[in-house]
């Protein structure tokens, strides 16, 4: 798979590492170990910016994102705010309107799963709570939202639809780190397995219903919206189709 295969090639990043495991799967890991992976302003924009990419290249149908070393993410960059407070800057270090690391107010299209290797910390725990799926490593992975020890306030703006916990006890953390790594992109190719379309429409209904209108109203936004777009799509003919001719469907990359 080269950089050609999209529409457009991956935005530029410095505080985080971008790759493949499969042609529909990206794979982001952050990558700042000596600084637990904070994120800091310069990392927000970079993570806004993927997660935006992703969702409009066709080809892209599911985002994990991991940490490098020994922590999953330990929130904000504290060193980076307390500059700005020295030089009487106002306001907090800059986020997107998606929120920390571009996840935790993000509506997006597609999922992302999150394969937490280790430490969990403030907004590193913020990322995890909007996730659609949490894989986390039973031994390394610690979480906590330690905010108000900092002054600051703690935002939690999602719910998570599914947890699974890596059992796999390990006395390397970078083996532990390619445990959780490794099945999450096992749960990916679970996803990818399905009409990308139903994946994109049955996310949005969850969003609906559990952290949106309500069951009712959500199912009846649902419907006049996007459940027309899946039908008039060639996922959901391709998938009856394959059903009644006892095939394996060919699914085509989503135009929803």
């Amino acid at each position: 798979m080269t950089l050609s295969t999209f529409t457009k090639p991956p935005p530029p990043t410095q505080h985080c590492l971008l790759s493949f495991p499969t042609p529909e799967i990206l794979l982001v890991t952050l990558n700042r170990p000596k600084s637990l992976n904070c994120v800091n302003s310069q990392g927000h924009a970079e993570l806004h910016a993927v997660w935006e990419w992703m969702d409009a290249e066709p080809l892209l149908r599911v985002g994990i994102i991991t940490g490098k070393g020994r922590a999953f993410c330990a929130g904000a960059d504290l060193k980076e705010w307390n500059d700005k407070n020295a030089a009487h800057s106002s306001g907090r270090p800059a986020s997107p309107a998606s929120g920390f690391a571009g996840l935790s107010r993000r509506a997006g299209k597609k999922p992302v799963i999150c394969a937490v290797n280790g430490l969990a910390y403030g907004g590193g725990c913020e990322i995890i709570i909007n996730a659609d799926i949490v894989i986390a490593s039973k031994r390394a992975a610690k979480f906590a939202l330690p905010e108000v020890k900092r002054g600051v306030e703690a935002e939690r703006w999602g719910l998570v639809n599914e947890v699974v916990e890596d059992g796999g006890e390990t006395d390397e953390m970078d083996v532990g780190e390619r445990r959780v790594v490794k099945r999450a992109v096992e749960v990916a190719g679970d996803i990818v397995a399905n009409s990308p379309d139903a994946v994109i429409v049955s996310r949005e209904g969850i969003k609906l219903g559990w952290e949106g209108v309500g069951a009712e109203d959500g199912s009846r936004l649902l419907m006049e919206g996007w459940a027309n777009r899946l039908n008039q799509g060639e996922n959901l003919k391709e998938g009856v189709k394959a059903f009644v001719e006892k095939r394996s469907p060919r699914w085509v990359a989503s135009k929803l």
